[in-house]
């Protein structure tokens, strides 16, 4: 489809603004992403497929605190923004840029994904494992359907968002985890992210409503400093002491 997350600008170039790199994308080119691209002056935007579609309890998000003790249908596509060597679901959000992934999408409607929600008795759609961020038009519609048929809404993301990205999609969506994953500016350059992006949007989301949990994978050797989770500590609660904050172990399945 085409990208509502973006400008048009002079020789045909495109600004998009689905993630914090606001990619400046010239015609034949794809952004960072790589799921974003300029066909002929305009920014097209992935829709209308999912790579992974599933049911699971909604504390393994994680939500804590949004519908507890009830089951979340989740969904994803492919591509990320980052290109995390600890990912966990690196055969779809890597699936661009990695040849060992032969994963491909499987087409839908919003509709199909209400009508699997209601089979399975979930209460909550989710967008997550790939990046949800770069595939926001299609995220906002599935919520636009799923809220009308009465579920709430959640975001499992990295949290590398544009005030834009945000504005778009508060009215379709509930809640939105983010995914801390360092308080060091290194260590989100190994990564291809920036850690001063992510500190904005965590405030960003409580000013625009959004109910706020955050995730911290804590990987030994790289962020797992006393120093550096009393950083994370200290920042989320200087935020608000209500974010609820998880801290998950790490296991190996990437590089």
């Amino acid at each position: 489809m085409e990208g509502l997350l973006c400008e048009a600008l002079p020789g045909g170039k495109v600004r998009c603004y689905a993630c914090g790199h606001r990619c400046l994308i010239f015609e034949g080119k794809r952004g960072i992403c790589q799921v974003r691209f300029n066909r002929e002056g305009k920014l097209r935007a992935p829709f209308g497929y999912v790579s992974t579609m599933q049911c699971d309890p909604v504390e393994k998000k994680p939500f804590f605190h949004v519908l507890p003790g009830s089951r979340a249908l989740t969904f994803g596509m492919l591509g990320c923004d980052y290109h995390c060597f600890f990912c966990q679901n690196w055969n779809i959000s890597q699936s661009l840029r990695d040849p060992n992934s032969t994963l491909e999408g499987t087409p839908v409607t919003p509709e199909e994904i209400s009508e699997a929600a209601s089979e399975t008795g979930a209460r909550l759609i989710v967008s997550s494992y790939n990046e949800p961020l770069i595939t926001a038009e299609w995220a906002a519609e599935v919520f636009r359907v799923g809220r009308k048929a009465g579920f709430k809404t959640a975001f499992v993301s990295n949290g590398n968002a544009t005030p834009q990205v945000l504005d778009f999609l508060r009215p379709h969506t509930d809640a939105y985890k983010v995914d801390l994953k360092s308080m060091r500016e290194e260590n989100y350059r190994k990564v291809g992210g920036k850690l001063s992006t992510v500190l904005e949007t965590i405030p960003l989301l409580r000013e625009k409503g959004f109910w706020v949990e955050i995730v911290t994978l804590v990987i030994p050797g790289h962020n797992d400093s006393d120093e550096e989770l009393k950083d994370a500590a200290r920042f989320i609660a200087s935020v608000s002491p209500e974010i609820p904050w998880h801290v998950t172990a790490f296991h190996k399945d990437y590089r």
